[in-house]
């Protein structure tokens, strides 16, 4: 049930907040020892959140949208009187004594929170593997990682756990588990959502945002989490004045081949329905992983000095070696690093300019198996780790807005992603083109209406 369906329904009095809520919780009891999705269940907590919600409605007063929404939140992100564990033995005893700001802004609009979810220790990682509670892992097939670090969350929303849930993008956290779960997620602009009551994992590098079921539900659980949510439709505009450009160049060169034939056949669809498809290339696109490992690195190296140097058996040990490799950076590649992103920066702005969206693959590979450091990916072995962020991790070092959008399966059942990249400040123009494109790259025979419920 997506969140727009679950909003006519409820204000139709088909359904009731506490019934779905409930079916929630019985899919967790259910799946999640298979999957490891959650952290914690707030039970107790979503049931008395769901009856308030049921309560109110019949009362007259509608926060909107979200209202008896259960969500899933990332276990990075302060809920007020829970532990947030950054999936670490490192913070164990850790209670949040308040909400941060954007879970405020969700409990403002009447969202259910049903539960805290897994993540790859501390945000540093693609798979979800390193994590003090164990693996989560994928839906589609439980061998597989859910991607990372926001893995337990996309796992969640696509076992039907939750109708939406919240990550967080520092390199590609929101849209890889999205794309390996088969769900949507947004990248907001950088800045746009509050991080704060975030454990951080790189400032500069980081964002909140939602993971769904469709475009609409993204704008929806969106505009809640800026505090202005909102019934006011997002329309899908025409594909035919579509401009959009695809950087093949470095972005298209190690691509898995169900991958790149999914992507290829979103892409025709597109060019089908009218939009002007050209192949663009970003400048410097080769500097993208020195400049993001660099920054992400140095940053986190920086906040975990105190507990590197007091508990450092406390963590994974690949999530610690990393942390260490941090602390080896120069202060003078972590400038050129910045310099290196202020250009890349103007080179997507550049494009942009004359273009309404970028089109590129999501995951360069399906889901992985978990526990695997390399990938065959053609005629190549790939680290892991580095084809997982190879497309995702420029859009959080220029900050421009990114929606991933499932298009399609690979021939043993695997979810495929492609990935819409908007100009800077301009993400509700950007899922305006997402729902006009979304059935498109997904294959559907109609595109959606686009409304949003509530």
């Amino acid at each position: 049930m997506t969140i727009d369906e679950f909003g006519r329904r409820l204000r139709a009095r088909e359904i009731t907040a506490e019934q779905v809520t409930e079916e929630c919780l019985q899919r967790i009891d259910s799946d999640n020892p298979r999957l490891n999705a959650f952290i914690l269940v707030m039970r107790e907590g979503a049931r008395r959140q769901a009856c308030e919600a049921d309560r109110e409605l019949a009362a007259g007063r509608d926060r909107g949208p979200l209202h008896g929404v259960p969500i899933s939140i990332k276990d990075l992100i302060d809920i007020r009187g829970t532990p947030t564990t950054a999936a670490s033995r490192v913070r164990e005893g850790h209670v949040a004594d308040r909400d941060a700001p954007s879970i405020a802004r969700l409990r403002q609009a009447g969202a259910v929170f049903i539960g805290k979810t897994n993540l790859h220790e501390f945000a540093l990682g693609t798979t979800n593997e390193d994590s003090a509670f164990g693996a989560a892992r994928n839906p589609h097939d439980p061998a597989r990682s859910p991607g990372g670090s926001s893995g337990g969350s996309a796992a969640s929303l696509a076992a039907g756990m939750a109708l939406a849930t919240i990550g967080t993008d520092t390199g590609g956290s929101i849209r890889i588990p999205a794309a390996a779960c088969g769900t949507v997620g947004l990248k907001p602009t950088y800045g746009e959502i509050t991080t704060a009551g975030v454990v951080p994992l790189s400032p500069a590098l980081d964002h909140v945002g939602p993971l769904t079921g469709s475009v609409t539900d993204a704008a929806l659980v969106y505009r809640a989490l800026l505090g202005a949510p909102s019934a006011r439709p997002v329309l899908p505009g025409p594909t035919n004045s579509l401009r959009i450009g695809v950087p093949r160049r470095f972005f298209c060169d190690v691509l898995d081949d169900e991958v790149r034939g999914r992507f290829e056949e979103a892409a025709d669809r597109l060019r089908s329905a009218g939009a002007h498809i050209d192949d663009v290339e970003v400048r410097h696109a080769s500097d993208v992983a020195p400049a993001y490992l660099h920054i992400v690195l140095s940053e986190a190296a920086a906040y975990h000095a105190k507990t590197l140097d007091t508990m450092a058996e406390r963590y994974t040990p690949p999530v610690r070696l990393r942390l260490e490799l941090g602390r080896y950076i120069l202060a003078e590649d972590y400038a050129r690093a910045m310099i290196g992103r202020d250009l890349l920066c103007r080179a997507v702005d550049q494009l942009l300019a004359s273009r309404d969206v970028l089109l590129l693959p999501t995951l360069p590979i399906p889901a992985p198996i978990l526990g695997t450091n390399s990938v065959q990916v053609g005629k190549s072995q790939e680290p892991v780790r580095n084809v997982m962020l190879r497309l995702t991790q420029l859009f959080n070092l220029t900050g421009h807005p990114v929606i991933a959008i499932p298009s399609g399966f690979t021939s043993g059942g695997l979810p495929c992603s492609v990935q819409l990249v908007g100009a800077r400040m301009r993400t509700e123009a950007l899922l305006r083109v997402a729902l006009a494109c979304e059935p498109y790259i997904a294959g559907t025979p109609s595109p959606r209406s686009g409304r949003l419920g509530g």
